[in-house]
């Protein structure tokens, strides 16, 4: 079953943070990747069933990919049944949420992810 996914985009990083807090589902496994780290103390953290990366700030559609590329595979594992039934991606730069959809549309994500709207933070 392929991995519900919700881009946030735009705002602090702070703002995107608050947004995925907002929309999470208590008892449901999620992976959240949130481009740029809070200037003060983070709302989430790694916990039982919530897996949390962070990356640096520089556009992950942009920059080859290679680092989205690498937690996204990591996130999602190789077994079907360890995948997260959730995944939040936190995008710095909402001029290029269509550019990151787009991509998430290609092989291998199309079976592994389904795209849910993008919302802004």
């Amino acid at each position: 079953m392929p991995t519900l996914t919700t881009i946030i985009a735009g705002g602090t990083a702070e703002a995107r943070e608050r947004a995925v807090a907002g929309l999470l589902t208590p008892g449901q496994s999620t992976a959240i990747i949130l481009e740029g780290l809070p200037s003060g103390t983070p709302l989430l953290d790694d916990a039982p069933g919530l897996s949390l990366a962070r990356i640096a700030s520089g556009c992950l559609c942009c920059a080859g990919q290679l680092v989205l590329r690498v937690t996204l595979n990591r996130m999602l594992g190789r077994r079907p049944d360890a995948r997260p039934q959730r995944l939040f991606i936190g995008l710095a730069d909402e001029a290029h949420a269509d550019q990151l959809r787009s991509w998430l549309s290609l092989t291998p994500y199309d079976q592994l992810l389904e795209l849910g709207p993008t919302q802004r933070a």
